[in-house]
């Protein structure tokens, strides 16, 4: 699967927009993950899309407990354009040959006042995705996260 990344937006003097690398994502069975690749979305505090939501190519490679991306994905907002209380979404999909069907097997989010220059690493939470962010479970006591780096462009 290529995925459907959409290119950076065209800069506005004064705004910031924002370059997310998904570099990897740490899993107990990493490895058995079939054409695995995450959907990146941005959402508001109801759980509307705020941005096209955008899809990373199938993983580059797995490795231990890792699946590594090596992906930028860019927001296709301004960063001061995003409502209050809105987040980042990053849902880790694979494929299920038994049931012949993409399975979301965790999630990832990122709110507002974790943008910022450098990496971070962020908690996996259980599936279903809950977007409103109410019940939030988290996928497992081992500590496993999502590794990501941010780049903030300002004109």
């Amino acid at each position: 699967l290529p995925g459907t990344l959409l290119p950076r937006l065209p800069s506005e003097p004064g705004m910031t927009l924002l370059t997310i690398t998904i570099e990897k994502i740490g899993l107990k069975d990493a490895g058995q993950c079939i054409d695995p690749y995450i959907t990146v979305s941005v959402k508001d505090l109801n759980g509307i899309d705020l941005t096209p939501v955008q899809d990373t190519p199938v993983a580059l490679r797995k490795e231990d407990t890792y699946v590594h991306f090596n992906v930028h994905i860019e927001i296709q907002k301004h960063i001061e354009k995003l409502t209050k209380g809105a987040a980042i979404f990053f849902e880790f999909k694979h494929y299920k040959p038994k049931k012949r069907f993409t399975s979301t097997k965790c999630f990832a989010f990122m709110e507002m006042d974790e943008i910022k220059p450098g990496a971070i690493v962020i908690e996996l939470y259980k599936k279903p995705t809950d977007f409103k962010r109410k019940k939030l479970q988290l996928l497992t006591k081992k500590p496993l996260y999502l590794h990501l780096h941010q780049t903030l462009h300002k004109e």
